[in-house]
């Protein structure tokens, strides 16, 4: 039987979740859907969808789609969801979870990769972030939840952007692509997101295309700094500000500008939750590799929230791709090579505070 596809929907309070999710309640869209609403945090989100006293409440909507309120383990909400769709109760072919405005969206994730009953009748599709353009920037300062919300994201949906100017949008959008330059970011007007825009987006699937915005990779025109030339590189917002990493190097034949490395000094925002990529031509040392990214995990794990890489690796003809979500990693083999392919590894960490260059030196050793 198909696994059921599961896309969680988080993002700052005020954002427009809920516009959406009345939406996907009440349109006559022909799916079937089933919401589960994760009542945690101190505001209950949506009293007039939902007016319940018990632990649980299923609710059948007219469309066809099933509204599902957990107060309590959401792992044993998923379990009743699908004892009834399996005797025939309910019936629904996907899952939206909606999380409180400030929770993290790591645990949600996570239990559809511990849990191997849950694992084997639902496919977590995608993360997706609502960010309310209006206030982000002061979101974004004072909760570090807002900042993780951005580097979960698979799709980032920015919601009142006809509230601020073209310059704030602009640079917000900057501030978020560097927390996560793996998210597409879309400018939508209130709940007026088109379905086929919210799901489906294969977010989670180990496949060979490791998307990084292209802006983040390119320079900052007006602002350069230059580089050693090592065989791995990385293009990053740096910690420091002011100075640069020594260890960042490019492949002549990289960069359009020579040898430079992405180094934004107007960008104001010293976010904890960062990303940086690591690029490299020489091959990948199997075991060496899978000794250092264990040992990252076991240390760094609760700090990375999302990292995913295509390598190159010694031995195999075929792309190696992995990724995870904090402590939990996942490998597999891609297709091959093609005949003229630059044969270039390529991976994005996204997380909070990670040590870039501890990360960096250590994969640079785990190259042939």
């Amino acid at each position: 039987m198909a696994l059921i596809p599961v896309t969680i929907l988080t993002g700052f309070l005020g954002s427009g979740k809920t516009t959406l999710l009345k939406r996907v309640l009440h349109e006559s869209h022909g799916m079937k859907i089933a919401v589960i609403e994760n009542e945690f945090g101190e505001e209950n989100i949506d009293t007039d969808i939902l007016k319940t006293e018990s632990k649980e409440q299923i609710l059948q909507m007219s469309n066809g789609c099933i509204c599902c309120t957990i107060r309590e383990d959401l792992r044993e909400a998923l379990q009743l969801l699908a004892a009834k769709r399996r005797k025939g109760m309910v019936d629904f072919d996907r899952i939206v979870i909606e999380t409180t405005g400030l929770a993290d969206p790591g645990p949600v994730a996570q239990t559809f990769f511990m849990d191997d009953e849950i694992a084997e009748t639902y496919l977590i599709d995608s993360i997706i972030t609502l960010v309310d353009a209006k206030h982000a920037n002061q979101q974004l300062d004072d909760r570090q939840e807002a900042r993780r919300q951005v580097g979960f994201a698979d799709q980032i949906f920015l919601s009142k952007t006809d509230l601020v100017t073209e310059a704030e949008k602009d640079a917000l959008i900057h501030r978020l692509k560097h927390m996560n330059p793996r998210a597409p970011i879309t400018a939508v007007h209130f709940g007026d997101v088109p379905l086929k825009d919210v799901f489906d987006l294969r977010g989670f699937n180990l496949n060979a295309k490791l998307d990084i915005d292209p802006d983040f990779l390119k320079e900052d025109e007006h602002d350069h700094s230059h580089c050693d030339h090592e065989h791995g590189h990385c293009d990053h917002d740096h910690d420091h500000g002011h100075q640069h990493d020594e260890h960042c190097g490019h492949d002549h034949h990289d960069h359009e500008h020579g040898e430079h490395c992405s180094h934004p000094h107007h960008h104001h925002h010293d976010d904890d939750v960062k990303s940086f990529v690591f690029r490299a031509s020489r091959p990948f040392d199997p075991a060496k590799l899978e000794d250092f990214l264990g040992a990252i995990v076991n240390i760094y794990g609760p700090k990375m929230l999302r990292y995913k890489g295509v390598l190159n690796m010694k031995g195999t003809e075929r792309k190696v791709i992995f990724q995870g979500v904090h402590q939990l990693m996942g490998s597999d083999l891609g297709p091959e090579w093609a005949a003229d392919e630059k044969r270039e590894s390529k991976m994005v960490f996204i997380g909070i505070d990670l040590p870039q260059d501890i990360f960096q030196q250590g994969l640079e050793q785990c190259l042939v």
